[in-house]
């Protein structure tokens, strides 16, 4: 029986109008649009592994930034409301707010382990296979470790089995 592996990148458009403009440019000024249209045989040449190193660490910027204005957020909110239903919906919030960090701290980790893949070699490569991840899932998900293919089993086997 012989499969035949479908890239993830085929779904998105490559516009060959941009395909030679990573040539030109700094990793850190390419666009998502630039890095789908780069060719298939320069998959996680220095210039891609730049351009979502730079990603990754700005994800990671920015979610730092969110984790101050949490703290602030929840610091200006603790005043005494005497009524009951202001006080419930200003904890809800509260709990919405930290829910979401809790989310984000989990991704905190997995932006971490995808950088030292990039130092490491192995970003871009899927853990089960080995096979390109793909351009365009890295874009969509650039903490993706699994091809889709690999993820779609793992997900299958969690519905039929549990986790």
């Amino acid at each position: 029986m012989t499969t035949t592996l479908q890239t993830p990148v085929a779904a998105a458009k490559k516009d060959p109008k941009l395909a030679n403009n990573w040539k030109t440019k700094p990793a850190e000024e390419l666009t998502d649009a630039e890095v789908l249209a780069m060719p298939d045989g320069e998959y996680m040449n220095e210039k891609q592994l730049a351009f979502f190193r730079h990603k990754l660490v700005q994800l990671k910027q920015d979610m730092h930034n969110n984790a101050g204005e949490t703290t602030e957020h929840l610091r200006e909110d603790t005043v005494v409301v005497p009524d009951p239903a202001d006080r419930a919906t200003i904890e809800e919030e509260h709990a919405l707010e930290l829910r979401t960090r809790d989310r984000e701290r989990k991704l905190l980790k997995k932006i971490e382990q995808s950088i030292a893949r990039i130092d490491a070699g192995d970003y871009g490569y899927c853990d089960e296979t080995g096979e390109p991840i793909g351009v365009g899932r890295l874009l969509a998900r650039p903490t993706a470790t699994l091809s889709l293919e690999a993820q779609q089993r793992r997900e299958l086997k969690q519905k039929m089995f549990g986790d």
